[in-house]
């Protein structure tokens, strides 16, 4: 009788090992598709939130996307917690068809995109061929004010979500929200989970 049920055994550790096998597959092509994808992250040229660009770049990175900072300055910004940062690019010079995602990095000194012109047509541009387009933080209001959000599920930063409101978005509260091509979050907390589902729109 013991016998019985033990020889089943078998089966179900190559059943076991099978389906580990198809995951890491799975996860293995997930990763491939996200490769050789490029992103740039605009931030502020003094004030952004360290964790929002750095722990979305460091998401990026490990599964292969190719990250650009690009700010208003190329002088080296410093963060709200101190971290320096040298763009690589001024954001006034984005050619958005070079990348699959652009995105807005939050942090007090985001503001100085709100109302910027140039940073609301790289925001329509991007939103127009498809890329997806990324905010966290205060950064959404950006994306509000260049008319991206209307009729749109988005999250924001607390001390933002009435701007959003006044542009037409839905604010859902969640720590991060995607409609569409547009992922947005609510703030440093929900930084690491920004950066993982802007990977999982790059790679399907």
């Amino acid at each position: 009788m013991r016998n019985r049920f033990l020889t089943p055994g078998l089966p179900f550790a190559s059943f076991i090992f099978l389906s580990m096998l198809i995951v890491n597959v799975m996860g293995e092509s997930a990763m491939q598709s996200a490769k050789e994808k490029k992103a740039v992250m605009i931030i502020a040229s003094n004030n952004f939130r360290d964790e929002e660009l750095l722990k979305p770049r460091e998401v990026l990175e490990k599964n292969g996307v190719t990250v650009t900072v690009a700010s208003s300055s190329l002088k080296e910004a410093t963060g709200m917690l101190g971290a320096k940062v040298k763009p690589d690019i001024l954001f006034t010079d984005i050619t958005v068809t070079d990348y699959d995602t652009v995105i807005f990095i939050g942090g007090s000194g985001a503001g100085e995109y709100w109302d910027n012109p140039i940073a609301h047509k790289i925001a329509n541009d991007a939103n127009n061929a498809k890329k997806i387009v990324g905010a966290i933080c205060i950064a959404p209001v950006t994306l509000a004010r260049a008319g991206l959000l209307k009729n749109k599920k988005v999250t924001t930063y607390s001390s933002t979500i009435n701007d959003i409101k006044s542009a037409g978005a839905k604010y859902t509260g969640n720590d991060v929200e995607r409609d569409g091509n547009i992922i947005t979050a609510s703030g440093p907390a929900a930084a690491q989970k920004f950066g993982e589902a802007i990977v999982k729109a790059l790679s399907q």
